[in-house]
């Protein structure tokens, strides 16, 4: 990013993939269970302040999405009411507080029309999502580009074996005493053994997710607050250690 964390500064990270999105959960301990008017009204108040989010339909499973039209892609947000979880995602922010600014307006709705209480918090995770077009072996790329000599590759590889399985996620307790405040990153491809059999390979995103998570069982539960401090986080760790690391390399 262009700046200090601390400013707010202009993100660049859309310059380093080929998509990249912001995304925020919130689950819940109970399933949430809006009557039909309040469910409406809080849908009502979110279209107000993101006058584009004016797309409003139940998926298959039952959830409830709010979003803006498919070809906003740059910039799109969307909403996600369902199950125990509250979701909603932007798509190429452009900087932290364009983020910030979309999770206090639904955060500070949600609890009112929504019926929340810190009593059924769980946790709230932040993630940041970079994906990488390639037309090839998504897992051949990432075993070869960040574990190389690794001897777990050593241990099955030679011959004419094939790589079809290569998506590492490690996880870790920040500094914290009561170990509430967890980072991940995680690989995610896309090949497929007809793929692989074939060797026609189509171009396909391969994911790198961090994730910011906290559990808000033994943590403050003021979600404002963890909301930001989540995307200080997740700022800091993607332009010091996932971009140079992980997303540069592959």
């Amino acid at each position: 990013y262009r700046g200090d964390a601390r400013t707010g500064a202009m993100w660049i990270f859309g310059t380093f993939c080929d998509e990249f999105c912001v995304a925020t959960r919130l689950y819940l301990k109970l399933d949430l269970a809006p009557s039909r008017e309040t469910l409406l009204h809080f849908c009502e108040q979110i279209r107000r302040a993101f006058p584009g989010m004016n797309r409003f339909r139940r998926r298959s499973d039952g959830a409830i999405v709010l979003d803006e039209e498919e070809r906003e892609q740059s910039g799109r947000r969307y909403l996600r009411i369902g199950g125990n979880a509250l979701r909603f995602a932007q798509f190429s922010p452009p900087a932290r507080e364009v983020v910030a600014q979309f999770g206090r307006v639904v955060l500070t709705q949600a609890p009112v029309h929504l019926s929340l209480s810190d009593l059924d918090y769980q946790n709230m995770e932040v993630m940041y999502a970079f994906d990488l077009e390639y037309a090839g072996n998504h897992d051949e790329l990432v075993a070869e580009t960040l574990l190389g000599d690794n001897p777990l590759v050593a241990a099955v590889m030679g011959g004419q074996r094939r790589i079809i399985e290569c998506q590492p996620c490690i996880g870790v307790a920040l500094e914290s005493e009561d170990l509430s405040t967890h980072a991940y990153i995680d690989i995610r491809g896309r090949t497929s053994m007809f793929e692989i059999r074939s060797g026609e390979y189509e171009p396909q995103p391969l994911t790198v997710y961090l994730t910011l998570r906290r559990d808000l069982r033994t943590a403050p539960s003021d979600l404002l607050r963890t909301h930001q401090e989540l995307l200080e986080l997740g700022e800091e760790y993607a332009a010091s250690r996932v971009i140079p690391h992980v997303v540069r390399p592959l």
